[in-house]
C-alpha cells in the first residue's frame, strides 16, 4: 500500500505520450523482476533465500535484478550483519503496491497457460 508521504516513482517514456502502461513495463517489465518482487510481498529476504525462492536464476542475474528493482525504488538492500556479511532485501511502499498486479498476472496464467514439455 503507497503512503500518503510515498512520492510518485518519476520514469520517462519514448514516444509522443507518457504511457503508464509503458512505464510500468519499464520498471518490471524484464524476465525475473516480477517473480522476485512477487517472492517478496510477504516478507523480506536475504540474497541465497531469494535465490532458492526464484526456481532457475542465476547469481548473476539475480544480483542485476535486484540492483534494477532498487534503483527504480521498488526494494530497498539492508545489511544485516558484517561479519559475515548478510544482506536482506525489503519491498518499499511502492514494490508492495505492485501485489494487485502480480496476483492478477498469476490467476492469469493459471486459467489460460499450461507447461509446456520444452522450450519453443
Amino acid at each position: 500500500m503507497v503512503h500518503a508521504q510515498s512520492p510518485p516513482i518519476e520514469v520517462w517514456c519514448a514516444g509522443e505520450e507518457w504511457c503508464p502502461i509503458t512505464a510500468t513495463a519499464s520498471l518490471i517489465g524484464k524476465k525475473w523482476h516480477p517473480v522476485v518482487v512477487h517472492r517478496l510481498l510477504e516478507a523480506p529476504l536475504g540474497f541465497n533465500d531469494l535465490k532458492r525462492a526464484v526456481n532457475g536464476i542465476s547469481s548473476k542475474v539475480l544480483t542485476d535484478c535486484l540492483t534494477d528493482l532498487e534503483a527504480n525504488q521498488l526494494l530497498t538492500r539492508r545489511v544485516v550483519s558484517e561479519h559475515p556479511l548478510r544482506v536482506e532485501y525489503e519491498l518499499t511502499d511502492h514494490g508492495q503496491s505492485l501485489s494487485p498486479v502480480l496476483l492478477a498476472m498469476r490467476d492469469w496464467g493459471e486459467e489460460h497457460l499450461v507447461a509446456a514439455s520444452s522450450p519453443a
